[in-house]
């Protein structure tokens, strides 16, 4: 079983929305944080949003008020919902299960997201 798997990537137009879903399972059981991360090609990933085991959330400030991070636990599944994508958000998206109270540090292989002007 693989323990971070993102889905839910694709094209969107400018403007448009997108929800991505990463299935990671035991992250609860294991008390782990989840963070959603993306990453331009030839360049350094960026953490965009984080969600801790006691539901407390952060953003970066350049997606604050359009993207939600979120939890299904009963489904071991996190969400990103993003509204108003932009053309440079094109990048692949990554989820990442870190800081566990009982399992290691996991990342997914990613989805890409591309946003047409």
């Amino acid at each position: 079983q693989v323990p971070v798997v993102e889905s839910g990537g694709g094209s969107v137009q400018a403007g448009g929305s997108l929800r991505l879903s990463c299935t990671a399972p035991g992250f609860v059981a294991n008390v782990c944080e989840m963070d959603w991360y993306r990453q331009p090609p030839g360049k350094e990933r960026e953490l965009v949003a984080r969600i801790r085991p006691d539901g407390r959330t952060s953003y970066a400030d350049s997606v604050e008020g359009r993207f939600t991070i979120s939890t299904d636990k009963h489904a071991d599944t996190v969400y990103l919902q993003m509204n108003s994508l932009k053309p440079e958000e094109t990048e692949m998206y990554l989820c990442l299960r870190d800081r566990c109270a009982a399992a290691v540090r996991y990342w997914g292989q990613g989805t890409q997201v591309t946003v047409s002007s």
